[in-house]
């Protein structure tokens, strides 16, 4: 099926804004209180997976299908870098050849110049993992810069980034001599560690410990970990005596500021622990903050805004 649509995309002569790029809904998820548009997108999307140009009618539509993400009723998919190792033979966990049509899909994009981006999957799939290197390595960089007891008198990201410790990892050798890197050893966790983590220890200069089981790391650390979700709404004032809640669904107004964020409060954290069960959290603990902005007006306080921000977590329910 992801083949048929992938190879739809290649036949056009020009490349899609969307190309490579999927969606579909989450079964079993409550679509209750959206907003039109929203509720349009998430029917148009329907049971099958879409590709995201023939869901998207317009670009307003993009917002719409961000709150649907960001609700967990959608899922969005595009090109990985694991969809890069496969194509460079260092993965083979599963269709090669949907992820070879990717890359060509998404080399055949044009640069500033006009030009194509990459013509060769092959040399796409290495300038995506040459990219995952460098960002890893600046990750680990401004954490370590962050961790140092040293005062070097710049932010930790601007640190990493310096040209300085750059061309100290290239080794240069000029009228100065330069070699930076990272002082302690790098534990890679994760299935594709093997296929990305060594090349970042020799960028890094640095021993990259990877574990004989480090495949199913991530799995344990999400068992181990918490479920988390947040509701954000807010109160706003359009008239004086007129406090409207603002959430996904229709504005309620009310005529006491007090009521009206006690009603968003109830119906944030009604969603926030609906939203987490359904994650499969359990022994949910929810907790509440308030960002109340007023002024003064005539010698008293006048209610502006207020944004109210509801997070339920628990730890992951374990199937039995």
């Amino acid at each position: 099926m992801v083949h048929d649509m992938l190879d739809e995309q290649l036949r056009n002569s020009a490349p899609g804004e969307y190309d490579t790029r999927f969606v579909r809904a989450v079964p079993g998820m409550d679509a209750g209180g959206l907003q039109a548009r929203d509720a349009a997108l998430l029917e148009r999307v329907g049971e099958g997976v879409q590709p995201l140009g023939k869901v998207l009618k317009t670009r307003m539509e993009a917002a719409a299908l961000k709150r649907l993400v960001a609700r967990g009723l959608v899922q969005v998919s595009g090109v990985t870098p694991s969809d890069a190792a496969h194509v460079l033979g260092r993965l083979d966990a599963w269709d090669a050849e949907a992820a070879h049509k990717a890359l060509e899909l998404i080399g055949r994009k044009r640069t500033g110049a006009g030009t194509r981006l990459c013509p060769e999957p092959k040399d796409m799939a290495q300038m995506i993992v040459d990219q995952l290197t460098h960002q890893t390595s600046l990750a680990l960089l401004e954490t370590a810069f962050a961790e140092e007891e040293a005062d070097f008198g710049l932010p930790a990201a601007d640190l990493a980034r310096h040209v300085l410790m750059q061309r100290g990892m290239d080794g240069h050798r000029g009228l100065v001599r330069l070699d930076t890197g990272l002082n302690v050893p790098v534990v890679g966790l994760g299935a594709s560690a093997p296929s990305y983590y060594p090349a970042v220890g020799e960028r890094l200069g640095c021993q990259m410990i990877l574990p004989e089981h480090a495949g199913v790391a991530n799995a344990i650390g999400a068992v181990v970990g918490r479920v988390t979700i947040r509701r954000t709404g807010t109160v706003t004032c359009p008239a004086e005596g007129k406090f409207r809640v603002h959430t996904d669904g229709e504005p309620s107004d009310f005529a006491d500021a007090d009521i009206a964020m006690g009603f968003l409060r109830m119906v944030l954290e009604d969603e926030a622990r609906t939203d987490a069960e359904a994650a499969g959290a359990e022994d949910l603990h929810v907790n509440v903050t308030e960002d109340v902005k007023s002024a003064k007006a005539e010698s008293r306080e006048v209610f502006l805004e207020a944004m109210i921000t509801v997070e339920a977590s628990g730890r992951p329910r374990i199937a039995g």
